[in-house]
């Protein structure tokens, strides 16, 4: 017996609850995973609460990362005995997921667990840092560099962008964080922010074209902020776009991209190929000062998650959320 979240929708309506499940229930998979720590997640928080329709099939297991040892396997690449990390690939949507005791994978989805993090500093960056890499390593691809001027990041106080600011500002970048949360302000900086604005200044409707500012930037948050960070960045940069915080909306024209030649840099963590994820952990190994995760982070139990969802939504909670499945 293991536990875990499980959650249902049925006649009775849609509800999450903490339970214990026998072995046998895990799903089909090649590799079966003892988890040591897992996170919440801005989209486990949807699924938990069922504020958008994230949970594919029913019932089902939130969590959408976890890090843990190789307890079987029948995969070529995997042995038992090995440390593992998982994110997205539809687990907490399609197949249950990280907020268990246990889990029954498939061995293409795991990567190795680097030797710089332990299993819980891997799950402080979780789902949230290794997007924020994938957005940095989006914002390389296009020949953003440190001395092109600032880059901003918005949902700066989140999971993603928490890491996202402290990523770049390691590596050299002029941050300028984006939060609602003023008194983030001392936090952010902390992280390496040089200047902190409020989230007003591009939550509402703008121009199509503004004065140009950033020259690379990492969204989090989609709809009219979005739009603007696009009409404010400078001639050829470029928006590393990987959340929907506002809306899934985008309320823009095409100025920015005809008339200054801005890249829009889709960011996707939940499919992403295999090699790039070894990039991103890689170069999380190699670029994230492993000792501001205590600064990012908050821990919580499993039985803490169903009343934790609810105020991560609402924009309460600073951050990463870790979660210790074993209380």
């Amino acid at each position: 017996m293991f536990k875990a979240v499980l959650i249902d929708k049925d006649d009775a309506g849609y509800r999450a609850r903490l339970t214990e499940l026998a072995d046998d229930a895990l799903p089909e998979g090649n590799v079966s995973v003892r988890v040591a720590w897992s996170t919440l997640n801005y989209k486990d928080g949807l699924a938990i609460t069922g504020k958008m329709p994230v949970v594919r099939k029913f019932p089902m297991v939130p969590g959408i990362d976890l890090a843990g040892t190789v307890e079987a396997s029948s995969h070529p690449e995997v042995r038992v005995g090995d440390a593992v990390v998982l994110n997205g690939w539809g687990v907490g949507e399609t197949h249950w997921g990280g907020l268990a005791q246990r889990a029954r994978l498939d061995g293409d989805w795991l990567v190795p667990l680097p030797a710089a993090f332990s299993a819980r500093q891997a799950m402080a960056i979780g789902t949230a840092g290794y997007t924020a890499m994938l957005c940095v390593l989006a914002l390389e691809r296009h020949g953003v560099t440190p001395d092109q001027g600032e880059v901003l990041v918005t949902g700066a106080a989140g999971g993603v962008g928490s890491v996202a600011v402290a990523l770049l500002a390691r590596l050299g970048y002029t941050v300028v964080a984006s939060t609602g949360r003023p008194e983030e302000a001392g936090y952010l900086k902390t992280l390496g922010a040089a200047e902190i604005i409020e989230r007003d200044t591009l939550s509402a409707p703008g121009k199509p074209l503004g004065k140009e500012r950033w020259a690379g930037a990492v969204d989090t948050v989609g709809s009219h902020t979005l739009a603007n960070v696009c009409a404010g960045m400078r001639y050829r940069g470029t928006v590393a776009a990987c959340g929907l915080a506002q809306g899934m909306d985008f309320p823009a024209t095409v100025a920015p991209f005809i008339l200054r030649g801005v890249t829009l840099a889709g960011v996707d963590s939940v499919m992403a190929p295999r090699d790039l994820r070894l990039q991103a952990w890689q170069r999380l190994a190699r670029d994230l000062d492993v000792a501001l995760l205590d600064a990012i982070t908050s821990e919580i139990g499993l039985s803490e998650t169903i009343d934790t969802a609810p105020r991560l939504l609402a924009g309460q909670v600073r951050g990463r959320v870790v979660v210790d499945v074993n209380r």
